[in-house]
């Protein structure tokens, strides 16, 4: 994670000057150029298309050119390319026309393009940090914050299995508890069987040297309205005895994404000091291989009483996260989160980018949406259709944990934990991927947020600022 607080008050301090044109606008702002100058942005094919940089001699000194979209509405990337190939100082959006002229935005993906996951490999040849400059003081705490949560998301998701197992999480959560003045109780191996018996099932293969846990954390006023985050946290998933391939094994160093989810939006919220109840989940498992592996055709009990039988030991997540919810609903919250990198069939469905939501209501998908879109995390919200719960049904058990046919996977995954929740409750479900298999500006391969922002930006609106 980038240490450094890469933006700062605007105080008048000499600082570059970065002017942002768009294409269409481009010819017009170089008439003010020099000719000298113009020459150079030819040289460097400067036309003011997205994510271009140009470096324009001024004197003895020089400013920078950025391609964005809309010099007016800026996103949170549009900065992004400037901040990974500018050298190392300090910087300031220039004044246009007279008035001034704001980043806004794009303080967030400033930040995020200058992280590096430097736990294993340095960087031979590191540059120093590019600090952005602005006027709205106001809007620097809350760009840090964001930009920190993404990068803890990164780090988290980023850190192998065998750093990253149970145990680390616990550390993670135990870290920001105490940040925040918060309690956290685990469970944990054998201890878990009676109460929480499908996280228990899931992970006590692994018990050796990774064993299972369920993580709570609590936070906030006792009156205050009940939050509840959870986040699936399988450390490593080699699918069990339903094994994976080589080539499906090979990212799930990713399968506890759900949890560092979960651990990043609890710090958000801690952090903005939202007046609700906290309480947030992390069943944290390794699905592993051994003699006491749990086997296709099991059948686990829950805490909720339901009866469970195993069509697939590799359809865990969805086990732990129904303990974990039942335990949730206990609670009575107005509103249950939880994040999971649940199913192949949402990245399908819609690529990287986009987590998949489903929700019980309406008015709360909507509303994660709108929060999406204005902060440049847009989930996409996919059904929890009653037709299709038949497909969960089983001749020995309560239900099944994976359907026999290839169809709706993402939302068959959403009605198994729906019957986990408790009835009347207001409950959203991410399946996000966790992970960046293409870098873009201001999002580096690798382990990635996917749903935080519209998630805080949502509970911000609904709890009060």
């Amino acid at each position: 994670m980038t240490k450094t607080d890469l933006i700062a008050p605007d105080r008048g301090q000499t600082a570059t000057a970065i002017h942002l044109v768009n294409k269409d606008g481009y010819e017009g702002w170089a008439k003010s150029l020099k000719p000298s100058q113009r020459v150079a942005l030819d040289a460097q094919k400067f036309d003011g298309s997205g994510y271009q940089v140009g470096i324009v001699p001024d004197g003895d000194s020089w400013f920078a050119v950025g391609g964005v979209a809309d010099p007016d509405e800026l996103s949170s990337w549009c900065m992004a390319k400037l901040a990974e190939v500018l050298p190392e100082g300090t910087y300031r959006r220039a004044a246009s026309n007279g008035g001034d002229r704001e980043p806004g935005p794009a303080l967030f993906g400033w930040q995020t393009a200058q992280y590096t996951f430097e736990r294993y490999k340095k960087d031979d040849n590191p540059t120093g940090p590019r600090i952005l400059l602005t006027k709205n003081a106001k809007d620097i705490d809350l760009a840090m914050a964001e930009a920190r949560a993404d990068m803890r998301v990164r780090d988290l998701v980023n850190t192998p299995a065998e750093d990253m197992g149970p145990a680390a999480l616990e550390e993670e959560a135990e870290a920001i508890a105490k940040k925040h003045s918060a309690k956290v109780t685990v469970t944990r191996g054998d201890a878990l069987e009676q109460d929480y018996p499908m996280v228990h099932a899931v992970g006590r293969a692994a018990a050796r040297h990774h064993a299972p846990r369920l993580i709570h954390l609590v936070w906030g006023k006792e009156d205050a309205p009940v939050l509840a985050i959870i986040g699936k946290g399988v450390c490593f998933d080699s699918g069990g005895l339903d094994v994976k391939s080589a080539a499906g094994m090979k990212l799930m160093k990713k399968d506890m994404g759900g949890a560092a989810h979960a651990l990043a939006l609890a710090d958000l919220i801690m952090e903005a000091a939202l007046p609700v109840r906290l309480h947030m989940w992390v069943p944290a498992v390794e699905n592993a291989i051994a003699s006491n592996a749990f086997r296709p055709g099991d059948v686990l009990s829950s805490r909720k009483g339901l009866t469970v039988e195993i069509g697939n030991t590799d359809a865990e997540g969805r086990l732990i996260l129904g303990d974990a919810l039942t335990r949730a609903s206990e609670e009575k919250p107005e509103l249950i989160i939880d994040f999971a990198t649940l199913t192949g069939a949402a990245r399908v469905a819609l690529g990287p980018d986009h987590p998949a939501l489903m929700t019980r209501q309406d008015a709360t998908a909507d509303a994660l949406i709108a929060a999406g879109k204005a902060h440049d995390d847009e989930p996409w919200r996919l059904p929890l259709p009653d037709g299709y719960r038949e497909w969960l049904n089983s001749d020995i058990a309560d239900l099944n944990n994976a359907h026999g046919n290839a169809y709706a996977g993402a939302s068959v995954a959403g009605l198994f934990l729906d019957r986990f929740v408790g009835d009347g409750i207001d409950w959203a479900h991410f399946d996000t991927f966790a992970w960046r298999p293409f870098p873009k500006p201001g999002r580096s391969k690798g382990g990635a947020a996917y749903g935080l922002r519209a998630a805080f930006h949502m509970l911000r609106e609904r709890f009060g600022k």
